[in-house]
């Protein structure tokens, strides 16, 4: 098949699974277009060595990049990330148009409002069947992160969003989620049931992989020789790590907490640290992608915290297969199919989000747990990851449904 990729992140970007859904799909033989802007995420700002320019194409073997100009912007700004989503609406439409007018099948990626327009455009005029992988509940994801302004002008914003997924949702050939709540979900915005599918989302496995425990990395986290629990990721509003630092202040005899990463709630996080005199709380800066792997194995557990939002019951956060990719027990305070996924499994220990005193109690339980105890964890997470998780079982699906609807459009 011809398939053509649209994302607005892509590599060099840490966004992994649009990258290795085209060279998955380029290793199965199929030639892939991927169309995407110039890379500016996380920082909102273009990397150094980029320039912006309207043709940017690179051709390896049967997979072939396209890139166009957008607006660059990821900061706390509504306006500004909103900007940045349309203007590579706009350049991605106008590009499709030519780039990807011969492909069988697209594949579009985050985020949904804006990347879709590409997807639509070609839908209307070429017929093209569509595949949209949803990865975040929109408006959900924006109004609930704090960029979406107050008042008026937020639930007109919230509304609008509404009636666009809406649209998305009835027009797609097929769609994918990533949670199985996330999938009754857009069913009750407008996905014909039949067409929607949970696709668990894979890690990146170059970098999250099981490996030897060292003495370099127990050094790098502080490993004081006790039950020591990581979290490393964005320190954000969703994550509301305050929760965590407040549960191991209540335990900081029995355990160690370090927090590897930044974010836009890391100062506030660390006042909060040390208003507690929560000796046993440590902050690390962000580590290059590559030193991950080491870092998650000198823990014993890697925390999974999220705030208590309806929107966050129907996700399962990437850094969940992250640890269990790596083999990582884990504690982890969310809710929803997060949560039923780690205590069905039997990977690690659950308590409701937003609720300090059982997280600390959830600490000291861990804490007490023996290495046996761990390493019987350890395997089941592994287990959980390869047979449900891995890149190959996601791409099977993936691959499976655009191979269907391309079906389904040629016999209409």
């Amino acid at each position: 098949m011809k398939i053509g990729v649209v994302s607005q992140w892509y590599p060099p970007e840490p966004v992994f699974v649009p990258g290795s859904l085209a060279d998955e799909l380029v290793a199965r033989g199929h030639e892939v277009r991927v169309l995407t802007s110039f890379p500016s995420y996380p920082g909102g700002h273009i990397y150094p060595g980029w320039r912006q320019r309207w043709q940017d194409t690179t051709t390896t073997g049967a997979l072939t990049v396209r890139r166009v100009p957008q607006r660059a912007s990821h900061g706390r700004s509504a306006a500004g990330r909103m900007v940045s989503y349309l203007s590579f609406a706009a350049t991605s439409t106008l590009a499709a148009l030519r780039y990807l007018a011969h492909v069988d099948a697209l594949y579009v990626y985050h985020p949904p409002a804006t990347t879709f327009a590409a997807a639509a455009a070609l839908r209307r005029l070429r017929r093209t069947p569509t595949l949209l992988h949803v990865q975040d509940v929109w408006p959900e994801a924006v109004t609930a992160s704090g960029l979406a302004p107050a008042g008026v002008t937020g639930r007109f914003l919230a509304a609008g969003l509404t009636s666009v997924m809406r649209r998305l949702y009835q027009g797609a050939s097929a769609i994918a989620v990533t949670a199985p709540s996330m999938q009754q979900l857009v069913v009750e915005r407008g996905a014909a049931p039949e067409r929607v599918r949970t696709v668990l989302n894979w890690t990146d496995e170059s970098i999250f992989r099981p490996v030897p425990v060292t003495a370099q990395a127990r050094a790098a986290i502080g490993h004081r020789g006790r039950c020591t629990v990581m979290f490393a990721g964005n320190m954000g509003r969703f994550q509301h790590l305050e929760t965590a630092v407040r549960a191991a202040a209540a335990v900081r005899d029995h355990m160690d907490l370090v927090l590897v990463g930044s974010g836009v709630d890391q100062e506030q996080v660390i006042r909060l640290a040390g208003t507690l005199g929560a000796s046993n709380v440590r902050f690390l800066a962000r580590r290059p992608p590559e030193q991950m792997a080491e870092l998650y194995a000198a823990a014993d557990y890697q925390l999974v915290c999220l705030r208590d939002l309806p929107a966050l019951r129907a996700t399962i956060p990437s850094k969940l297969q992250a640890a269990l990719c790596c083999g990582s027990p884990v504690v982890a305070a969310v809710a929803g199919d997060a949560a039923r996924l780690v205590e069905t499994a039997g990977v690690g220990l659950t308590c409701p989000p937003e609720d300090w005193q059982a997280l600390a109690d959830r600490f000291s339980q861990v804490a007490g747990w023996s290495r046996e105890q761990r390493a019987d964890l350890s395997a089941r997470a592994l287990r959980l990851y390869r047979e449900r998780m891995a890149l190959q079982v996601g791409v099977d699906q993936i691959e499976d449904m655009l191979m269907k609807m391309t079906h389904e459009g040629a016999r209409r």
